[in-house]
């Protein structure tokens, strides 16, 4: 796990890009939840989630130790798999230092975050039904085209994303519990290394999709297992196959998991417009519906939730609004 002085140097590096995101206490939600609740607004970053913490802290260090360039000459150009906010943070990043970034991503993909992505610069191409399905398309990629393959978890990733557990924790003293959603594991393991950077006492529960159980199903049987994705709200969270590094991580550090289905989803989103007026896409919604289905549990601490994005279609939006989702 990276180390107090490793998350700071991330932070000072994220901090040449933009400030702390908002932590806020919003009474209204507090209210419907029946105990003090806080967000943390990572939907207020430049590509609106969190995953930008961790692009530019990863990338800068490639480019510090010269991983880049080619042996006899220029850089090569990375390339990821992603369903939106990896691939945006990555791209934001790359378009920062001059490198080329190709994407892949599923079809069907979010048509929003795909013109989000060619918006910064990246190409996309479109490969496989499911992230696993692109995330084996980007390693063949890789291999035939020479370029760097940016994993979907690394320890400077984790580093990166730590900032906002470091921001969170250091404004909000009294914190009992923070609720954070877990897709392929990065946001979970850096508040995680946050918190013990800080040696605090607070409880990280973990919430994934019951509709993408794996990293649930994993630390149920204390062994990793696929299993199948079906969730149509929170693609962020749609992960078949987990991490092995974190799952380790998780399986050491994680207590308590909670899984939230597409319908609560819908309704923390819709709980999250009515009492803050912020947007949150599927898995940055997550979080906030734990605590809600958690309300008889959480009574009478302190509780945050990680709203980890905001990048969810219009169209998609509307529904949700109007309760047809």
């Amino acid at each position: 796990m990276p180390s107090l002085s490793e998350i700071e140097e991330a932070a000072r590096e994220v901090a040449r890009a933009f400030g702390p995101t908002p932590q806020q206490e919003w009474p209204m939600l507090s209210e419907v939840v029946g105990t003090t609740s806080w967000l943390k607004h990572e939907n207020h970053t430049p590509v609106g989630a969190f995953k930008i913490r961790g692009g530019l802290a990863y990338v800068a260090g490639l480019v510090d130790s010269g991983a880049l360039e080619r042996a006899g000459g220029g850089t090569r150009g990375l390339v990821c798999a992603t369903r939106g906010n990896h691939g945006q943070s990555l791209a934001y990043a790359a378009a920062r230092h001059g490198l080329e970034l190709t994407i892949v991503v599923p079809h069907g993909n979010s048509r929003e975050k795909n013109a989000a992505m060619n918006a910064l610069g990246a190409r996309l191409i479109e490969h496989g039904d499911d992230f696993q399905a692109s995330l084996e398309h980007a390693a063949d990629l890789a291999t035939d085209r020479d370029l760097h393959l940016v994993p979907s978890y690394d320890r400077g990733l984790v580093a990166g994303v730590a900032t906002y557990g470091l921001e969170l924790m250091r404004a909000v003293p009294d914190l009992d519990a923070v609720y954070v959603p877990i897709g392929l594991g990065s946001g979970i393991c850096g508040l995680l290394a946050a918190r013990d950077a800080l040696d605090r006492d607070v409880e990280i529960v973990g919430v994934v999709s019951a509709h993408a159980p794996a990293y649930a199903e994993s630390l149920a049987s204390g062994q990793a297992v696929s299993a199948p994705v079906s969730t149509a709200l929170a693609d962020g969270m749609a992960c078949r196959t987990p991490n092995a590094q974190a799952f380790a991580v998780m399986r050491a550090k994680v207590r308590r998991i909670v899984r939230v289905t597409d319908e609560q989803v819908a309704e923390a989103m819709r709980v999250i417009f009515a009492t803050t007026h912020n947007v949150a896409e599927g898995a940055g919604a997550a979080a906030v519906a734990a605590v809600l289905a958690d309300r008889d549990r959480v009574r009478g601490r302190t509780v945050a939730a990680v709203l980890s994005g905001g990048n969810v279609d219009s169209d998609v939006f509307a529904r949700v609004l109007a309760g047809r989702e």
